[in-house]
């Protein structure tokens, strides 16, 4: 018995949510398949789902085949959701995309299968809807290998596409065509295999399906099978090669357990329920563990997909995906590490925090000239933690009776638990309430959950670009105890400079480890991060080092704390002044977020369409020929990519199709844009001290 995680992937309406049913349905799990247009399918659990027919929010559900048992994963397929599918990819050892028999391969398909292969994760493709009018599956099949992979290996053959007979016959021993093509495929990166083939042109069938099987597993070959999920044509076959072709998972039972949360939902009761996927040791109920930022909890229960329905168990092994309860400030992204694998984390504890201060009277400070990274990041940790592209949009949400607004604030927050990327950021001055979004679709489902589950009754602002911010150059300041203009009972030195983008923000030590207590570098850092979240011109300053390079306190007396002596409070008070006039120092470009776009059309309305290219600001290469059509690829302003769209109809005929996907962040020519600050703005020294001058 083993056990498979396996994630369903697809362009919105190709029909995966339908394939999970089947799946469900054959391995007798379901006793009778739910349909998208009914709302009554396993997955789609939410009201709004179900009357939508798109799935939203990611679903686990678990089934056997023979003796594989499989965690199923249903992710939502339009690109407004993108984030949802973001949170599984990390959870996964194979996965299946499905694709249309009928559209064909689609914009969204290809951001997966980018995602998919740049991973690594072994893939099975599922040509679906090959019962419905206009499909076909080598017109299919040939896009795929064009457009997806020319590892693409058909598997068998559809026979009366377009019909509600469709069927689908794989491939055998016997297939001559099909042994040709698995040798020319699988020897192209197996040297014995090949080296077999030249001897003899004939290797042994038993060893062909061996070498698919290897190679699928690294993701270097991607079987290609057909069929209907609906009719449940040809799923016997693809049931079949996922027990057969995609790995099983991997990892030691035994030891501490650590595990990653991907998705978090409220129970009936209100709790926290977290879904996470154990790599490593095992959970245990009652187990004391860590997570998030250090957070203390214990899990007060646990239930396990295991062939079913997740039902209540005592343990969660490496492999397996637990819906924990118990960790009230549980977010999505949080390692859960149990207390017993601590010892482990001591050394990055100690290194990013240092040992207790000195406990002598009076100040102490230090300066250093050189710095010390700092250790970061959990082994038991899947590799890598973006796989596409953050939201490039934000709107501000109004409550239709301003009295709510308290309430709309409330509500937010709790869908901002299980979607953090809406990044809901609350401008104190102005009174207002924004959330970063990928789509106009996002913002409809959003403003329908708050009807719909919290009774609020709200409407959105124009949709704006989210910029960023670069640190151009290098930049350092301090500010000293006891100097008549510092009114804090601290002593903190900054030093800010530029990393590769796509890094983040890297917080390092410039002073001696112990020169400053735990609690007093933790504030420094944990503000430096939400500092940072607006720069100079108002916008979020990604991949830039961080140094602390002076510090200094007053330690309490011996007898207990004092009101003379540092707080926390002193550090996170005076660490944004600081922070800040590094950072006017070093210079900061702002950057909008760009797109990459392909664009098939007819050669006919090639001219017009460059114009309205030229217009909006884009950029692309030479038109070449594709065939029927011509194809125009390039860049594109990110907020300009809604207006391509709306002309594209006009502009085609109805014939264009755009694809599109977030490529980089780029300077932004002339002004650029500010946005207004939602923090007490320590660009001004005076303004900054007066806001929070009851507190100093």
């Amino acid at each position: 018995m083993h056990l498979l995680n396996l994630g369903i992937l697809a362009h919105v309406d190709a029909g995966k949510t339908s394939l999970t049913e089947r799946l469900l349905f054959n391995a007798g799990v379901i006793g009778e398949i739910g349909r998208v247009d009914d709302g009554s399918t396993q997955t789609d659990s939410l009201a709004l789902e179900r009357q939508r027919g798109i799935t939203i929010k990611a679903a686990v559900v678990s089934f056997q085949i023979g003796d594989v048992t499989v965690n199923l994963i249903d992710t939502p397929g339009h690109p407004d959701f993108i984030a949802e599918v973001e949170r599984t990819v990390g959870m996964l050892d194979g996965a299946v995309l499905v694709v249309s028999a009928v559209e064909g391969v689609q914009a969204q398909t290809r951001v997966l299968m980018r995602t998919l292969r740049r991973l690594g994760i072994p893939t099975l493709i599922f040509v679906n809807k090959l019962d419905r009018g206009g499909a076909g599956f080598e017109r299919v099949l040939a896009s795929i290998s064009a457009r997806l992979s020319p590892a693409a290996i058909a598997m068998g053959t559809a026979s009366r596409a377009g019909t509600r007979d469709a069927g689908w016959t794989p491939y055998g021993e016997n297939d001559a065509a099909f042994r040709d093509e698995l040798a020319d495929q699988l020897t192209q990166r197996d040297d014995p295999l090949l080296a077999a083939y030249l001897d003899d042109q004939r290797v042994p069938y038993g060893r062909l399906k061996s070498a698919l099987a290897a190679q699928t597993r690294r993701a270097l070959v991607y079987p290609v099978y057909g069929g209907s999920a609906i009719t449940g044509a040809g799923l016997e076959a693809l049931t079949g090669g996922i027990a057969g072709l995609l790995p099983a998972a991997a990892g030691d039972s035994a030891g501490p357990g650590r595990a990653t949360v991907f998705k978090v939902e409220r129970g009936m009761a209100g709790d926290k329920v977290a879904y996470a996927r154990v790599f490593a040791g095992t959970l245990r109920v009652r187990e004391p563990v860590r997570y998030g930022n250090g957070q203390a909890g214990k899990l007060t229960a646990i239930a396990a997909f295991d062939g079913g329905p997740a039902a209540p168990a005592l343990t969660a092994s490496s492999g397996q995906i637990a819906k924990l309860r118990g960790l009230a400030d549980v977010r999505i992204g949080d390692k859960i590490v149990t207390e017993c694998g601590q010892q482990r984390n001591a050394a990055v504890a100690g290194e990013r925090g240092g040992s207790a201060g000195p406990g002598n009277t009076g100040a102490h400070s230090y300066t250093a000239a050189h710095s010390d990274t700092t250790g970061h990041g959990d082994a038991a940790a899947p590799p890598g933690t973006r796989y596409f592209a953050p939201p490039t949009l934000q709107a501000v949400v109004d409550p239709a009776r301003p009295a709510d607004r308290p309430a709309l604030h409330a509500a937010l927050v709790q869908i901002a638990e299980q979607d953090p990327l809406i990044n809901l950021r609350h401008d104190d001055v102005r009174q207002e309430l924004l959330v970063s979004l990928y789509g106009d679709v996002q913002k409809e489902v959003i403003q329908a959950t708050l009807a719909d589950e919290f009774g609020l009754e709200v409407a959105f602002r124009e949709t704006t670009v989210i910029c960023t911010e670069r640190v151009v150059g290098t930049g350092a300041a301090a500010e000293f105890m006891d100097t008549g203009t510092n009114p804090f009972r601290a002593t903190v030195g900054l030093r800010i400079g530029p990393t590769a983008p796509g890094t983040a923000v890297d917080f390092r030590l410039g002073i001696e480890r112990g020169a400053l207590p735990n609690s007093f570098l933790k504030a420094v850092e944990d503000t430096v991060r939400q500092t940072l979240a607006e720069g100079i011109f108002g916008w979020q300053v990604p991949d830039c080092v961080v140094t602390l390079t002076h510090s200094g306190y007053v330690p309490p007396p011996p007898y207990g704390w004092s009101k003379h002596s540092s707080s926390a409070s002193d550090f996170r008070l005076l660490t944004p002044l600081v922070l800040m006039a590094a950072l006017q120092q070093a210079g900061t470009v702002v950057c909008e977020p760009v797109s990459g776009f392909r664009l098939e059309l007819p050669a006919v309305s090639l001219p017009a369409v460059l114009s309205a290219l030229g217009r909006l600001a884009a950029r692309s290469a030479p038109a070449r020929d594709d065939g029927a059509s011509c194809v125009v690829e390039g860049e594109i302003p990110a907020g300009r990519v809604h207006e391509l769209q709306h002309l594209l109809p006009g502009l085609t005929g109805g014939e264009g199709t755009l694809e599109s996907w977030f490529s980089r962040y780029q300077g932004v020519r002339g002004t650029p844009p500010m946005r207004p600050r939602t923090d007490h703005n320590p660009l001004c020294r005076e303004e900054y001290l007066l806001h929070v001058q009851h507190r100093v």
